[in-house]
């Protein structure tokens, strides 16, 4: 029986649904809306540093900007197509990876995308945040990190229609803020005298297609999240298109902006107060907020569908608030992960961090990919429902499998920060970091070669 509310876009109410399929009365939205809902969260200071560690990492600006071009398009379009799941399942999309991992196998990448998004990301953002706060106001960096950790918690517990709002009018303030910043920034970059193709290190440039690849896809499990109360009947191409340029346009432009800012422009001190070191005090001040009000445009969606994941994990707790109070101890976790981060060095942490996160997402993409071409024209449905029994043995042991063995072989770069943590130091090469192209690539052949061999279906 259909469920209707009478305002199932009200953003007001805490929302109770948690990975069971939308009703079609509780659908609502429109596939545009989802341009702001990708653009608002990478309109944030994280997204900047990017495009510094990649010219941290041994490149010019211009081969910098082509680098993280070319990472964030990888990423925006397996997000776009994921994304165009969501209306027609009405699920989150670490339910949608059951049919491919089956229910128990699936448990590996849920709770994986639990501790990078609702604990890793959650930090790392939460930092950047807190930063901003603190050059704004002077208040000590852990009373900074505690209010952007309660906003951020109200807002994700609140729910998905108070999400939606909020990206789409913090969008319309930040996009204005970092246009102005990046004409500026653009017009006072030492550009002049750089040639594309001077000095090309083919590591270098791995290294910063790797962290822009491993930022902007790490919002792909959470894709379906954010478009299955769409009604069912919208448009699969709108809701790739919206969600993927969305994704794409704003951590390309704000990337790009990195890689000029740290081409000599700005100076020392917090990350935060360095990058707008360049900027009129007036517009420091108004890009300060921005930061701020950027970093919890990402930490709602990290916070809300990590839990998102933890629960289709099939962690149980037997009443229907649960992902209200999921979202809480995940902030308690993470923020208490926060207070850590900013004591520590933030440029290390949070390169080993994206490139860390490459590593798992590009098997798991792959292989859903794979299992979605295999699958056509299947009802999934039965595989993907709460009660389904449903097994694949073959996706949780490449996704294993792969994993491990691209980071054994490939996971060693340049920087020192690998020698640092005494950890991925393994006999692969030495100059750059192609783990995650290794891990994807042999994920999606060895998925079809055996779901081939076994008859799956």
């Amino acid at each position: 029986m259909t469920t209707i509310n009478p305002n199932p876009a009200s953003a007001g109410a805490i929302e109770t649904n948690d990975i069971q399929p939308i009703p079609s009365g509780e659908r609502h939205g429109k596939p545009w809306h989802l341009f702001t809902v990708w653009s608002s969260p990478n309109l944030e200071f994280a997204t900047v540093f990017i495009g510094a560690l990649a010219v941290f990492a041994g490149l010019n600006v211009w081969q910098a900007i082509l680098a993280v071009a070319l990472g964030n398009a990888l990423a925006a379009v397996t997000h776009g197509w994921f994304s165009s799941w969501g209306p027609k399942y009405g699920v989150p999309q670490m339910v949608l990876s059951r049919t491919a991992f089956g229910r128990l196998g699936n448990i590996i990448p849920a709770a994986t995308s639990t501790l990078v998004a609702g604990i890793g990301w959650f930090a790392v953002n939460t930092t950047s945040g807190a930063f901003a706060l603190t050059s704004l106001t002077n208040l000590p960096v852990s009373v900074s990190v505690t209010i952007i950790i309660v906003v951020q918690v109200v807002a994700a517990f609140i729910g998905h229609n108070f999400i939606q709002k909020f990206e789409r009018y913090a969008f319309f303030y930040l996009a204005a803020v970092f246009a102005v910043v990046s004409v500026i920034v653009i017009s006072q970059g030492k550009l002049a005298g750089v040639e594309v193709g001077t000095d090309f290190k083919w590591g270098a440039f791995s290294v910063g297609v790797a962290l822009a690849y491993g930022y902007t896809q790490g919002w792909t499990p959470f894709a379906a999240d954010f478009t299955r109360y769409l009604p069912a009947n919208s448009s699969p191409r709108a809701v790739g298109l919206a969600a993927g340029l969305g994704n794409f346009s704003a951590t390309t432009l704000l990337m790009a902006v990195g890689a000029i800012a740290w081409t000599g422009v700005v100076g020392d001190g917090l990350p935060t107060s360095a990058f707008v070191a360049v900027l009129p005090q007036w517009l420091a001040v108004l890009t300060l907020i921005g930061i701020a009000v950027g970093s919890v445009s990402a930490n709602v969606l990290n916070i809300y569908s990590g839990t998102m994941s933890f629960i289709a994990a099939g962690v149980k707790f037997g009443f229907k608030t649960r992902r209200a109070i999921m979202v809480v101890l995940a902030g308690v976790i993470g923020g208490g992960l926060s207070y850590l981060a900013v004591e520590d060095n933030f440029k290390q942490l949070f390169e080993l961090f994206l490139l860390t996160v490459g590593y798992w997402l590009a098997p798991w993409v792959a292989i859903l990919v794979v299992d979605k071409i295999l699958r056509k024209g299947q009802d999934i449905r039965p595989l993907i429902a709460e009660n389904s029994k449903h097994e694949n043995w073959i996706g949780p042991v490449v996704f294993v499998v792969t994993v491990a063995a691209s980071i054994y072989l490939f996971a060693k770069t340049e920087m020192p920060k690998a020698q640092f943590y005494g950890i991925f130091t393994g006999p692969g090469p030495d100059n750059g970091d192609w783990t995650a192209l290794a891990g994807g690539l042999s994920a999606a052949v060895l998925y079809y070669v055996l779901f081939k061999l076994t008859n799956k279906k």
